[in-house]
């Protein structure tokens, strides 16, 4: 088992990454802290994992509901939020109760905004259970729900008290959720980590084959680079968390824009971290070298490089004009100066930006 530590005061919290982590009491139950836990799950994973997590609580001698919420980003609203809600009044849980979010980031995201709102402040923990959700979501504490106008405008900063990314789980991931998480993975080559990058060029044939000590090894890099990033901003802002966006403003309009649930996540964000690429190029810091290197990794770790059929331009500004980093209604996004570096600008040439949309829905980008 390899140990994390996001460094926040009195907040921090370490992140364990290992083998059969769901089967070892001693990774769970020191971080309860009063005697009432409610476990939240899903559709597709409590069948797999959540009997032997309950079983483990009720053990300890704790006072345990669950709740199983349908899977789905489509799900991630206030409505389905209420049945956290529900099973927390129904059991009569106070404000020494404990959340758990077993799953992937729809879980995640949901039990952890579930904590924050929960009598003004609960704890929760993290077990992920699909890639995405162990390299990204489930660090850092943003939380939250959807809106039909906008992806994550609804939520709350709240760290966990734990995260426990069990890698073993990955076992029973579908090929498609193991390439969404693949496209979280290589964002954190392209924004801060060119090392990684590389190693991730090398490698991608074993990370899609699921050899364990090689996503492990992905898993590990990919927190610590998110580790570092929240500890220096945790609450994004003075733009330095906000790069972990790369390629999310124009994820997001996809997901919004076609209907959340139709690409998964990391889909979404594969695409639009060529999008940036590409209109990183258009603005002269790229080369289109560059931009054939970004693909080309995409591609390999089974991603979409081209903006979905029914995606236009318009669709696209229609949705990125609501994003969280927007500052007085200008659109700010964040690009590349080179691989391996990040930043966040509003100065994109508006010709530039339309000819890179127009090349994402045209699946024209190269």
């Amino acid at each position: 088992m390899q140990t994390l530590e996001v460094q926040l005061g009195e907040r921090s919290y370490p992140i364990f990454i290992g083998e059969s982590l769901l089967t070892k009491p001693d990774c769970l139950l020191p971080w309860i802290r009063g005697k009432q836990v409610l476990l939240v799950s899903n559709s597709t994973v409590a069948p797999l994992y959540a009997a032997g997590i309950l079983q483990t609580l009720r053990d300890a001698g704790l006072a345990v509901a669950d709740v199983t919420l349908p899977d789905g980003e489509q799900f991630k609203d206030w409505q389905h939020l209420n049945l956290i809600f529900d099973a927390l009044l129904q059991a009569r849980f106070s404000r020494k109760v404990t959340l758990i979010a077993l799953g992937g980031g729809v879980v995640g995201d949901m039990t952890g905004f579930a904590a924050a709102c929960y009598q003004r402040g609960v704890d929760f923990i993290q077990v992920p259970t699909t890639l995405l959700s162990q390299v990204d979501s489930s660090v850092g504490g943003k939380t939250g729900i959807n809106h039909p106008l906008g992806k994550n405008m609804i939520g709350a900063f709240q760290q966990p008290r734990v995260v426990l990314a069990d890698t073993g789980v990955l076992r029973t991931l579908p090929a498609r959720e193991l390439s969404a998480g693949l496209a979280e993975v290589i964002k954190y080559g392209l924004i801060r980590d060119l090392d990684f990058l590389c190693w991730l060029e090398s490698h991608m044939e074993g990370l899609m084959a699921r050899d364990p000590v090689l996503l492990a090894e992905a898993i590990e890099r990919s927190c610590r680079n998110k580790a570092e990033v929240v500890a220096a901003d945790e609450f994004e802002q003075n733009d330095i968390r906000a790069l972990l966006n790369l390629g999310h403003t124009f994820g997001h309009a996809i997901e919004t824009g076609m209907g959340y649930g139709a690409w998964l996540h990391g889909e979404a964000v594969g695409t639009g971290m060529l999008l940036a690429a590409d209109l990183s190029c258009r603005e002269g810091w790229l080369t289109a070298a560059d931009v054939t290197r970004v693909k080309r990794l995409l591609e390999r770790a089974g991603l979409p490089v081209a903006a979905p059929q029914g995606m236009t331009p318009e669709i696209f500004m229609q949705h990125m004009a609501v994003d969280k980093k927007n500052v007085d209604g200008r659109l700010r996004l964040v690009l590349l100066k080179q691989l391996g570096q990040a930043i966040v600008t509003d100065q994109a040439g508006t010709d530039n930006l339309q000819a890179t949309l127009a090349a994402g829905c045209a699946g024209a980008l190269t």
